[in-house]
């Protein structure tokens, strides 16, 4: 990481979707390094308490606004020199509000472009999107080349933010790199409303002594790193500019299905009566996602650190930590997040 932190200190940087759970790690990761954050958020689904260990130091900002509206994109790109862009809205979210998960991924992404091109600090743009542009893995593991066939409203408007990064680093030579996270886990994890997903949602139902909820048969497969690898690759990769212009994915190459995740779980919290309940299968899953990791092996010669068993453990003492929560954060869990 040497290297990153000589390129990043004192670097004015922008994290839009900063709040939230990826953002705020990449934010903490920014500021150790040196870097002056800015972040932009919304906060509807980004929370402040992510951020609350920086608020009142010199080198953060943060800044309460949307990315759809041409005010507040101005304010947040004043004197910045990197940008992240990873506000969204999630999978969930896209299969009841399809045109607001839209707007939010496709749209606010070419607006933000848009003004980036028409400021002179700005020297990167690093467009972090998600391995759901490539719908169900096609071959054993996905490469950067695998074709994109996207089974939600989500993906699709990721996979359009992609496309309008790229366009313009063809037609107006904008510093672009675009960044494929496949299943990020860890502290901060989103477990309420229809921005939850399988582990922190299964952690804090089994904590809480309610049954682990597996839809369909559970025999999906998922590629996880760990949230602090995740933040540490985006911050390299920009770093480095070696992928100007290109794609690439993070991932740990390794694939285990929903049936294993909700079994490792329950036996990592014994004591607590919980089980596995199966229910049906939710709209748009895609069956398989595991990542090829050669491209970022090869440039950067990057490797996650964290194991996906070490990463639970770790997940499991944030969660109780937060023990006197425990009970708030499940009522606001709904089981069936995209009704």
């Amino acid at each position: 990481m040497q290297q990153a932190v000589e390129k990043l200190a004192g670097k004015k940087c922008l994290v839009t979707g900063g709040a939230g759970f990826i953002g705020s790690h990449l934010v903490d990761l920014l500021i150790e390094e040196g870097a002056q954050v800015r972040v932009l958020d919304n906060l509807a689904t980004g929370k402040k308490e992510n951020l609350a260990q920086h608020f009142g130091k010199a080198e953060f900002e943060f800044l309460e606004g949307s990315i759809l509206e041409p005010r507040d994109i101005q304010r947040a790109l004043q004197g910045i020199e990197l940008i992240f862009h990873l506000v969204c809205r999630g999978v969930r979210h896209s299969i009841k509000y399809p045109e607001e998960n839209h707007l939010v991924n496709a749209h606010g992404t070419l607006k933000l472009l848009q003004a980036v091109r028409a400021t002179e600090s700005v020297r990167y743009f690093t467009h972090v999107s998600s391995s759901e542009v490539y719908g169900t893995s096609r071959q054993a593991a996905m490469d950067e080349e695998h074709p994109t066939f996207p089974h939600t409203v989500y993906g699709a408007g990721k996979l359009a933010g992609e496309a309008y990064a790229r366009a313009f680093y063809l037609t107006y030579r904008m510093p672009v790199a675009v960044i494929r996270p496949f299943n990020v886990f860890g502290p901060r994890s989103h477990f309420e409303g229809d921005a939850g997903e399988m582990i922190p949602k299964s952690l804090l139902r089994a904590l809480t002594g309610h049954p682990v909820l597996v839809f369909g048969e559970g025999s999906q497969e998922r590629d996880f790193t760990y949230v602090t690898d995740t933040a540490r690759a985006i911050v390299e990769i920009t770093a480095s500019m070696l992928f100007t212009g290109e794609t690439v994915n993070i991932g740990s190459g390794r694939a285990v299905t929903i049936r294993e995740i909700a079994e490792k779980i329950i036996s990592l919290t014994p004591g607590t009566n919980a089980g596995i309940e199966y229910t049906e299968a939710r709209p748009g899953d895609v069956q398989r996602l595991l990542c090829d990791t050669g491209l970022l092996k090869k440039k950067l010669g990057f490797t996650p650190q964290v194991s996906f068993e070490q990463g639970l453990a770790r997940v499991i003492g944030w969660f109780r930590e937060n023990e006197n929560k425990l009970g708030e954060w499940y009522a606001a869990d709904t089981g069936k997040n995209w009704q």
